[in-house]
């Protein structure tokens, strides 16, 4: 029972641990592959593109098979009547090979040789592009620790969690923004799903490549103020973290998302360190103790 109490709490979050969005959409008719087919073939998975490329370039190879076929005899050396043939000669034209073995040989044959090698290289230009355009998008490689901790920071409690970059490079201007949401009632009754913008210790970074610890102190301006768990859980409370940032590298923008629910929220406990020095002096973090915390104070939830 607890364990299905916990997945329906999951399943409830706005967003998805590592980032992606998790409401469902009714009462829209609006269709990303009739309205936005741009924005689609940049959001697909890789396999997706590769696979919807494949086989579109295959029925139109086919459909130009078709069409040598309706012209008769058109193409020298193919066998007449022969799917394969025509087929193979679509691509030979589509692709821009032109072997010698296969030509065409009417008027008709001709006029769909250009027709196609028209389509073709439109074809070739979009899903050069597109391909690229996929490519090029930046993205953020930020770890998110898998828990948040409220623990005891210069004797006030305090909301912690941290983040790190995985690449070796700089993200310039980085910034970090922490919102809460909870459900909430009016006085007139009426339901809100609640968003409570939440400051912090240190909102952004000029230079960042290695951790950080983003720390919210929770006085009596926070949201957080007298929350427990149980009221966490009474609420459907969230977390969301927000990064951005400018990778040196590529010169673009950067961001990542992460969610929290109060199942993943471990009170009176602080994180292991992960910065140290290696014996010639040089700084050195170790990942493999990034998510790792320790009991520390009692902080009843």
């Amino acid at each position: 029972m607890a364990k299905n109490r916990w997945q329906d709490r999951v399943k409830s979050r706005v967003v998805n641990r590592y980032g992606s969005f998790n409401v469902l959409r009714k009462g829209i008719s609006y269709s990303l592959w009739r309205y936005d087919p741009y924005h689609a073939l940049l959001t697909i998975s890789w396999g997706t593109f590769v696979a919807l490329v494949t086989v579109g370039y295959f029925i139109i190879n086919a459909i130009f098979a078709l069409l040598y076929l309706a012209g008769g005899d058109g193409i020298e050396n193919a066998r007449s009547g022969n799917f394969f043939d025509a087929f193979f000669f679509s691509v030979q034209t589509m692709a821009s090979i032109g072997y010698g073995a296969m030509y065409p040989k009417t008027a008709y044959a001709n006029l769909l040789v250009t027709i196609e090698s028209i389509i073709g290289l439109l074809i070739l230009t979009m899903a050069s592009g597109i391909m690229f355009a996929r490519f090029s998008l930046p993205k953020a490689r930020v770890i998110f620790s898998r828990i948040v901790l409220i623990t005891t920071y210069n004797g006030l409690p305090t909301l912690m969690l941290r983040i790190a970059n995985k690449r070796e490079n700089w993200i310039l201007e980085a910034q970090v923004r922490l919102t809460i949401v909870r459900n909430e009632y009016t006085k007139e009754g009426s339901f809100m799903r609640r968003f409570y913008d939440v400051p912090l210790v240190r909102s952004d970074s000029p230079l960042f490549a290695l951790s950080w610890s983003v720390m919210h102190t929770i006085d009596e301006n926070s949201p957080l103020y007298g929350m427990t768990q149980h009221k966490m859980i009474e609420d459907e409370m969230e977390i969301l973290v927000i990064f951005t940032g400018i990778d040196e590298t590529v010169s673009q923008t950067i961001h990542a998302r992460h969610s929290y629910v109060p199942d993943e929220i471990v009170w009176g406990a602080q994180f292991v360190d992960i910065l140290t020095r290696t014996r010639d002096g040089k700084r050195c973090i170790d990942y493999a103790k990034f998510h790792d915390f320790v009991s520390t104070v009692n902080i009843k939830p």
